[in-house]
């Protein structure tokens, strides 16, 4: 089951972190098709955001198709995002597991990790007509 964390520093909604923080456990395969999201309840208990948040996330998920809900029941995974693991897949996770522990060792604090790798995305996905820059 996935667990919210929510960052109320960020500049992003609360309704939007779940959106993104379930489509990530979406790709990752942490849900899989027909697993239980948790209830609003209990996203509220464990991150005392108000429930209507939860449940316009929940209902932005349905809207795309991902996840459904039942009346009295809950709401269930209906779609996976996560694609086949691949060679390369396998090991740029184990490049990337090994990078984060050598940066931990090296005294870098959790914030600053998640610092350098949003730089490193940025300049390899921009967001807008820029082409990507060249890694030296």
């Amino acid at each position: 089951m996935v667990e919210y964390l929510i960052d109320r520093r960020g500049g992003l909604s609360p309704y939007l972190q779940i959106i993104e923080q379930t489509k990530r456990a979406l790709r990752l395969g942490v849900l899989q098709p027909g697993d239980q999201l948790p209830t609003a309840r209990e996203v509220v208990e464990a991150t005392a955001i108000n429930p209507n948040t939860v449940l316009k996330a929940y209902r932005e998920l349905e809207r795309e198709g991902l996840v459904e809900s039942r009346r009295g029941v809950g709401t269930f995974v209906r779609k996976s995002l996560a694609k086949p693991p691949t060679v390369e897949d396998s090991v740029l996770r184990v490049d990337l597991a090994d990078w984060i522990a050598r940066a931990r060792d090296a005294g870098l604090e959790r914030e600053d990790v998640a610092a350098l790798v949003d730089t490193a995305l940025d300049r390899a996905y921009p967001t807008s007509t820029e082409a990507p820059e060249e890694s030296g």
